[in-house]
């Protein structure tokens, strides 16, 4: 089984990810390190060449390869639903988690900066919010509460998960 995190950035990803796979046994795959080691460049300099369009592209193509393996759990971008061939990838390959977040929560958690290219102003992280949360919330096979210790959140996925299964 694939169970795939998708969620606001901040909502703790790839906190949690490594944490989970490491209760359920699996591997742990990072959505964005792949797109960076198949394109050689860091997500920003992918946003600055390629902009979004040229990203949600190599995003697409990372997602295919990776909802190939067999067991994982995999730290998506915060955008990978907005496209809705990943929607049918994620739905079909795995299960999908939403990692829910208060917004104020995370405005202590991210802070504007370059290296994020979405959220360059304080006003993005609330634009995005917006945008997102529902679209995360109405896709999402499981939504868990993300606030608490990465052990905490991870142990409420794998409860989630096996109860679920179970």
């Amino acid at each position: 089984m694939i169970v795939y995190l998708v969620g606001m950035p901040g909502s703790g990803k790839s906190t949690v990810g490594p944490v989970l796979a490491g209760m359920l046994g699996v591997p742990f795959v990072e959505l964005d390190a792949e797109i960076e080691r198949a394109a050689g460049a860091s997500v920003r300099e992918i946003f600055e060449r390629e902009g979004e369009p040229g990203f949600r592209a190599r995003e697409a193509a990372a997602l295919a390869e990776v909802s190939t393996r067999d067991r994982a759990v995999v730290s998506c971008g915060g955008g990978v639903v907005l496209e809705p061939a990943n929607r049918v990838t994620l739905r079909a390959t795995g299960e999908v988690v939403f990692l829910s977040v208060p917004l104020e929560v995370l405005r202590e958690r991210v802070r504007p900066a370059e290296d994020r290219p979405l959220i360059r102003r304080p006003e993005d992280l609330d634009r995005l919010y917006r945008e997102r949360e529902p679209l995360y919330r109405e896709f999402a096979a499981h939504v868990v509460d993300a606030t608490g210790t990465p052990e905490e959140v991870a142990g409420r996925i794998r409860e989630e998960l096996l109860r679920w299964s179970g």
